[in-house]
């Protein structure tokens, strides 16, 4: 099987080529390389890079039409790019997934990365129960919020994605993405945040939001849902889930947990969550463990300590 990863230098695109590779699949990389050119751990992958700009369509000539899976993660994610460029994220994230629409072929197949962000206002509004599966509304609670320019341009694209796949007869699966972490992460999320602060010793050391839960899913997690979904027919025109409901976690117990493993003792300074923030998020994962059998492996303490093991050597 050959794979095409939009945004495969990011994040979770380079654990999933990993993935696909170690599982005997070709595999190749398209970015932009916003993040950066210089990256060993893609070069070490040994697999044919693509540099593209995905909001140009004259761009998507230069890649190659045989793949039989396009996974589209390419995004501008991160509450710090949203409240610092909000345009850029809209016009990135929507261009790119319209224009891979047009492009793909009714012969593939497409996995669209969105997020839970997509009914974030809901939770806060408290119309939308947690755990939560993917048939709630989806709803802005205040379209001037800043955070929200991106839950909305997920939004788009969950509708483009689903309704273009339809029309045009490809095969096409929408994964929302909940509080996903793990190496390669970047600096602007809570558990690599908090990793690489411990690593520098902060103290008094500032906790945001330490009444809020989460339920994060560690990347390998996140990967094995992915690869499950691409395999299953049956989630072919679905929007699915992907976390880890297995346990939600108080941002306060994150903190601890990470300044143990750092062996890092400073004073706390408890400050309220940034403007937006849901005080709570859990996925229902009901419907991937029926379409895939899915179960979440990596616990928050193992991924916390593999995270906090990779940027302790990979300083940002």
């Amino acid at each position: 099987m050959k794979a095409l990863i939009l945004g495969g230098a990011g994040f979770i695109g380079l654990h999933l080529a990993r993935r696909l590779l170690a599982d005997g699949h070709q595999v190749g990389i398209v970015d932009d390389f916003s993040r950066g050119r210089h990256d060993p751990e893609l070069a070490a992958l040994d697999v044919p890079v693509f540099s593209a700009d995905l909001t140009d369509p004259a761009a998507f000539a230069a890649l190659p039409p045989d793949a039989d899976h396009v996974y589209l993660l390419a995004a501008v994610v991160g509450v710090r790019n949203v409240e610092r460029d909000p345009e850029r994220v809209v016009r990135v994230n929507t261009l790119a997934a319209l224009n891979t629409l047009a492009w793909l072929a009714p012969h593939q197949k497409l996995f669209f990365a969105s997020t839970s962000e997509a009914y974030a206002g809901g939770v806060t509004r408290g119309v939308v129960p947690v755990p939560t599966a993917e048939d709630v509304p989806l709803l802005v609670e205040d379209v001037t919020a800043p955070r929200f320019a991106y839950g909305i341009s997920k939004m788009l694209g969950e509708a483009a994605v689903v309704h273009t796949a339809r029309a045009k007869g490809f095969a096409a699966v929408v994964g929302r993405f909940h509080n996903v972490y793990g190496p390669r992460m970047g600096a602007d999320h809570v558990i690599p945040e908090l990793c690489l602060r411990a690593i520098r010793r902060e103290d008094p050391f500032r906790v945001y939001g330490s009444d809020q839960f989460r339920a994060f899913c560690h990347v390998d997690d996140a990967v094995e849902a992915m690869v499950r979904l691409m395999a299953s027919d049956r989630a072919v025109g679905r929007i699915v889930h992907i976390g880890n409901d297995s346990v939600e976690t108080n941002i306060g117990e994150l903190t601890e947990l990470v300044l143990k493993i750092a062996g890092h003792d400073p004073a706390l300074d408890r400050v309220p969550a940034p403007q937006g923030s849901v005080r709570r998020r859990c996925p229902d994962l009901a419907l991937l463990r029926e379409l895939t059998g899915f179960e979440p492996v990596v616990s928050l303490e193992d991924g916390v300590r593999r995270t906090f093991a990779w940027y302790q050597d990979h300083p940002v």
